[in-house]
């Protein structure tokens, strides 16, 4: 899952195309790897810990680099802002992403994750904009939703037995709540600097995912000692590059090129994800799980290239 999209300035000059390939290779493979380095954090890190230390230490660098370089201090409003924002993103969105994790592929989770795109057009229309989809739009739509179904309910989804259905709809829950925070963040009062605002974001995420360990029992259960250097890695992997180094290519590249090429990371990502998983941690690349990930990418396809003011 990737921040909400921010404002971003203008570049001085024209990029070239060398930065221009890295920074959009960062984004499609950095963003897809993070859902087998998450993986490989929760092997030995208790999953919501991980990602509260994950988000607290990303969003305490984002916050202090911001406002070193400039930014105002962030009004009560915007905080409020954020805690809504960080609570619908990062708890119950990225947190249904680590959790799931134990028990379903980390490839076939960032399919179901590309439901996202699906879940805001609907809440976008039912309690956003208002805007009724158009007929290729709610065919995509439809499209989506079989594919996400397919995907979860199919055999083999997992790698926990039992587990891996409820695995399954805790994610596909997790991206209905990453769209309405998404939707939410629209209406809000929020500051004017990408980084500041995302470093807010994850900073009340960060906060609020340690009650929801501790509920969890995940505090009670945790032992340093019983933590491996790769799941260390994993974490420290998931902080440098899946969160500040491709999250600044993500703000330069929304300065420099068009939101619609910017946007295709959403149907590049689970596709990265997937062969990952299958090439590097040994994770099922099935008939099934392909034709899903098709179908969704496909729907993703349609819905985010349709033209503003097409007709129905």
């Amino acid at each position: 899952m990737s921040a909400v999209p921010a404002r971003a300035t203008p570049p001085a000059s024209e990029p070239t195309a060398g930065r221009l390939l890295a920074a959009f290779g960062a984004l499609y493979v950095i963003w897809g790897s993070t859902y087998l380095a998450i993986r490989f954090a929760i092997e030995t890190l208790p999953p919501l810990l991980m990602a509260s230390a994950r988000f607290l230490i990303t969003g305490s660098l984002l916050y202090v680099w911001a406002r070193s370089r400039g930014a105002p201090r962030p009004t009560r409003t915007q905080w409020k802002s954020a805690v809504v924002v960080g609570g619908l993103l990062f708890v119950a969105g990225n947190g249904s992403v680590v959790v799931a994790e134990q028990w379903v592929a980390s490839g076939l989770v960032a399919l179901l994750v590309a439901s996202v795109p699906l879940w805001m057009v609907v809440l976008d229309w039912l309690w956003g904009s208002g805007l009724r989809p158009s007929i290729r739009v709610v065919s995509g739509l439809s499209m989506g939703f079989a594919g996400v179904a397919f995907l979860a309910w199919g055999s083999g989804t997992g790698v926990a037995g039992g587990h891996a259905l409820a695995g399954s709809i805790l994610v596909v829950f997790g991206s209905l709540a990453w769209a309405g925070g998404s939707i939410y963040v629209r209406h809000a009062d929020v500051p004017r600097r990408p980084r500041l605002w995302v470093g807010m974001q994850m900073l009340a995420g960060g906060v609020l995912l340690l009650p929801v360990a501790a509920a969890a029992g995940e505090m009670a259960r945790f032992e340093w000692a019983a933590v491996s250097l790769g799941s260390l890695l994993a974490l420290a992997y998931l902080v440098v590059f899946g969160s500040l180094v491709a999250f600044s290519a993500y703000i330069w590249l929304l300065g420099v090129s068009t939101p619609a090429r910017v946007g295709t990371y959403a149907y590049v990502n689970p596709v990265v994800a997937l062969f990952l998983g299958w090439a590097l941690a040994g994770e099922p690349l099935t008939f099934r799980s392909m034709v899903a990930a098709a179908i969704i990418v496909g729907s993703v396809v349609v819905i985010t290239s349709e033209r503003p003011g097409a007709g129905t």
